[in-house]
């Protein structure tokens, strides 16, 4: 089973619920229809353990830090239902938002490399590619900086 995570920028909930109202609940983004939202689309990075251990990695902090901070605000209730699989929207904290849109550009490669070697990717039969592993790191960084120089909030879509 995949699990599907698309990162983007809102101003608020308010703005969360109009686009996943646009987006009919999700995806973001869909073959052959423009985005509805500014996002960056991946598989498998959730944002408390994938996403945090990279930010760890950026912070130096660690595991017990929870650099994430995420909540959940889209759909209402959903995060009481232990039977619903998504889609749902979290939010992300401030702090990660920041953590990432100031990571230097210089570091993004050695973090991209150590991030590709995490566990998390150890059942895959190979560990992602470095080079892969930057190409998403920059985009979200990237994604982090106009959500912060818009007064924006970082959020992930996902569903199973």
């Amino acid at each position: 089973m995949v699990h599907f995570f698309d990162y983007f920028r809102a101003l608020d909930e308010e703005a969360v619920a109009e686009l996943m109202a646009a987006a009919g609940g999700g995806p973001l983004l869909r073959k052959g229809h423009p985005p509805v939202a500014d996002v960056v689309e991946t598989n498998w990075i959730d944002p408390p353990v994938v996403l945090g251990k990279v930010l760890r990695f950026a912070l130096d902090a660690a595991w017990d830090v929870d650099p994430v901070g995420e909540r959940h605000v889209w759909p209402d209730g959903a995060d009481q239902d232990e039977e619903y699989e998504g889609p749902w929207v979290s939010t992300l904290s401030e702090r990660a938002r920041d953590t990432l849109a100031e990571i230097p550009d210089d570091r993004l490669p050695s973090l991209a490399h150590r991030w590709s070697r995490i566990e998390e990717w150890s059942h895959f039969s190979e560990y992602p590619e470095p080079e892969y592993m930057l190409s998403v790191l920059e985009k979200l960084v990237r994604l982090a900086r106009r959500a912060r120089m818009n007064g924006e909030r970082l959020y992930c879509w996902s569903c199973l």
